[in-house]
């Protein structure tokens, strides 16, 4: 993940790691244990001249092993951040040196632990670098399976106390290696949905952060603390809980299942294009997050990627070699990760995902960001007269002062403005805008021809609904969880499981109906339906239609700004205002007994 100018209300320790973008910076060069002499690394194990030569060599290959793979690993941060070819070469030598690096070590360990000194905290280093390889690697490719490979190696340097005696040593550096260690397995459980888990690793990180603090009386408790204080708001940002009978809660996961979109009736003529690329933006003041991971990115990225799958659990599958010559599933699209990024970012990583987009591919833009709106009077009605979303402005200060307070005649520079994604029509585009000024991007002009498509959120929600902005955009909920959304609207917190899978059943023939509806209309934009064979694009269309009929339905949302929009305008009367629609939201509010808060006046024609 990239990361922009950060804000200054907004500390981040200086030790906390920097889990989601590029591998961190080495601390400064020190003498590290493979730099002493082979007489020094074996002084324990008597006098040089009676080591037999075997072992020499040994503690020999395991040092050139061990720098290598330092080398290697602290190479990974000079690679460039955008680009999807230039990186895998390198990235495969790392992978086979620290391979060779961990299965030496297995081999060898009686030698090394004799000879070298080898001790556990420094085979918990070597797991710990190839947990973060499969993360970068899952940065790099949007493949979820890898981050089940760093997933087990995270768990092993648990499982095995590998940093057990860490705080036995008077070295406070150790100390936060393994706080790193957690927080960065912190964030892949996160992203495996493994709740239970992140909550006994938060409770773990807590004890040894007071126990680190409270031992060497250390600067930086308050960052460490605010580590804590992240992810115990982010795993509390849903609003509804499922519980189990026995009052557990229930994990769900909202990333595609097979059974997930909506299937395309036989017959059915829509466009083959195929999402590729997509760049998920977030720059929302005061939004909770964790890993510089705000809620609503996380839980976009979620909507764009497929269940992890364990390759070697499914090649036992039954079935598998019957189906060999059939052509595998398509992989995620893959994804950069934006997290307050400046303009100049924002846009090297755009073109470079416009510039490597293959033929009859979709690129995608989710901004989920404050609203910029027009300062000053303006004649015009041009892509740069509605104002936009931010992006980052800390890094461009001149003589002291922030450029944005300059002439306000002027446009904002700081501002991602519908005109400035116009280059980037000239191939597929497909658009989502969470923002308090979305409807900026409500007056696009498709210039070239090429499919164009901007789903925009509400620009203001109802006093009546609880303010839950730093929870996560409600907008970006109904794409990411329909469901939740729903009964966050309907005033409800918790559900039994039981309930929650039989309104899940009936959202999912919703979805079919609203798929129907879109494909059948005679005046919807061709647009929409060029989209609409891929899996991913079908899902948050037919998702965004029950949004804005749900909205649209419900007693507390009067204002037109409470409703979402879109470039093209949907057919209201054959999709959001749908009669067959609206009959389903209310049976679906009558499954839940909330059809009060629901007009039902729409209905009397029906």
């Amino acid at each position: 993940m990239v990361r922009g100018a950060r804000q200054s209300q907004q500390p981040r320790s200086r030790l906390a790691p920097r889990l989601t973008g590029t591998v961190e910076k080495p601390p400064r060069k020190r003498k590290s244990r493979t730099e002493f002499t082979l007489k020094e690394t074996m002084s324990t194990g008597g006098a040089e001249d009676d080591i037999p030569q075997g072992e020499r060599k040994t503690v020999t290959d395991f040092c050139y092993l061990l720098d290598k793979s330092k080398q290697l690993f602290n190479g990974l941060r000079d690679l460039p951040q955008y680009g999807q070819k230039q990186w895998q070469s390198y990235f495969g030598r790392t992978f086979d040196v620290y391979t060779k690096l961990w299965k030496f070590q297995q081999q060898h360990r009686q030698v090394l632990d004799n000879r070298y000194g080898l001790k556990r905290w420094q085979i918990g280093e070597i797991a710990s670098k190839i947990g973060q390889l499969y993360y970068h690697y899952y940065l790099r490719t949007s493949e979820t399976s890898y981050l089940n490979e760093a997933f087990s190696f995270y768990s092993a340097i648990r499982q095995r106390s590998y940093y057990s005696q860490v705080n036995k040593e008077d070295r406070p550096e150790l100390v936060v290696k393994k706080l790193r260690y957690y927080a960065r397995f912190i964030v892949v459980c996160l992203l495996l949905n493994k709740m239970d888990v992140v909550k006994d690793l938060v409770k773990e990180l807590s004890d040894e952060i007071e126990d680190y603090t409270h031992r060497f009386n250390t600067e930086d408790q308050v960052e460490w603390n605010l580590v804590l204080q992240e992810v115990a708001a982010f795993i509390e940002a849903d609003p509804v809980m499922v519980l189990n009978d026995d009052n557990t809660i229930v994990i769900t996961s909202n990333r595609l299942t097979e059974t997930g979109a909506p299937l395309l009736e036989q017959g059915m003529i829509v466009g083959q294009l195929c999402l590729a690329d997509a760049l998920i933006i977030g720059n929302c003041n005061n939004q909770v997050k964790f890993s510089e991971l705000t809620v609503d990115m996380f839980r976009m990225l979620q909507a764009l990627e497929r269940e992890p799958m364990n390759l070697a659990s499914q090649i036992n599958k039954p079935g598998i070699q019957e189906s060999a010559d059939k052509p595998t599933r398509r992989e995620n699209p893959h994804k950069y990760l934006l997290y307050k990024p400046t303009f100049s970012q924002l846009y090297t990583f755009l073109a470079a995902s416009f510039k490597e987009l293959p033929a009859n591919s979709v690129l995608l833009i989710y901004l989920s960001a404050t609203g910029v709106f027009p300062t000053g009077r303006s004649d015009g009605e041009g892509p740069y007269d509605f104002g936009g979303v931010l992006t980052n402005s800390n890094r461009d200060i001149i003589n002291g002062d922030a450029i944005h307070k300059r002439n306000q005649s002027h446009k904002e520079m700081h501002c991602l403005h519908p005109g400035d994604l116009y280059p980037f029509t000239r191939k597929p585009l497909f658009i989502i805008v969470d923002s308090s000024n979305s409807v900026a991007y409500k007056n696009f002009t498709n210039l070239f021809g090429q499919p164009l498509v901007c789903l925009l959120s509400p620009t203001a929600y109802p006093k009546a609904l609880q303010d839950q902005s730093q929870r996560g955009s409600l907008f970006t909920l109904f794409l990411n969880n329909p469901l939740m959304a729903f009964l966050f609207v309907s005033g409800l917190s918790s559900m039994r499981r039981g309930l929650w899978e039989k309104c899940q059943e009936y959202l999912r023939k919703i979805n079919r109906d609203i798929a129907q509806l879109l494909t059948h209309s005679r005046s919807i934009d061709q647009a929409f339906l060029q989209f609409f064979g891929d899996e991913f694009l079908r899902l948050l269309l037919t998702r965004f239609v029950f949004c804005s009929a749900t909205m649209r339905m419900h007693k507390a949302f009067r204002e037109t700004r409470n409703y979402p929009e879109s470039y093209p305008q949907l057919p209201r009367d054959e999709t959001v205002e749908n009669p067959h629609l609206q009959k389903h939201i209310l049976e679906l509010a009558s499954i839940l007994d909330v059809r009060n808060i629901f007009f039902e006046n729409s209905m009397d024609d029906y």
